[in-house]
């Protein structure tokens, strides 16, 4: 799911109807449901996401230097590194490696959607005070407090 589709979600979930605040209120567990569902697929999505970055650090590694044997390196369809890196330089060319950046911003995308998400439960979460408050306002108006 891409961001953009938990924004229209949310924007359509996050309306309360101030005249239906009874009906409201009993929606608060189906959207946490609902959120919480989606909050683990990403988060699950995410972890294993961390996982092969950490295999394809690991690989790059053996790649820079020169510690890849060409079977593995046919199966990445990677080409034989033809230059010497010092072992102090290996990092830099790590993380400036195209793969890896790509990966990284994968995860970076996958950790702004778990946050999202995370703030969409925290609302849900307040949801009923937002209603209880809503009620107190209310009868406040209309001369009942």
């Amino acid at each position: 799911m891409e961001i953009d589709d938990i924004h229209d979600l949310w924007n359509v979930d996050s309306k309360i109807d101030d005249l239906e605040l009874d009906q409201e209120s009993l929606k608060i567990p189906q959207l946490h449901s609902k959120y919480m569902r989606i909050i683990t697929e990403e988060n699950s999505i995410l972890g294993k996401m961390m996982y092969a970055h950490k295999m394809l650090e690991r690989d790059k590694f053996e790649y820079y230097t020169g510690k890849m044997c060409d079977e593995d390196l046919k199966e990445r369809g990677w080409e034989p590194l033809n230059l010497k890196i010092m072992k102090n330089d290996v990092p830099r060319y790590i993380e400036g490696d195209k793969d890896i950046i790509r990966g990284l911003m994968k995860i970076s995308d996958y950790r702004e959607k778990v946050t999202l998400l995370k703030s969409i439960i925290d609302s849900i979460n307040s949801r009923s005070f937002i209603i209880t408050n809503a009620i107190k306002w209310k009868k406040f108006i209309s001369g009942e407090f």
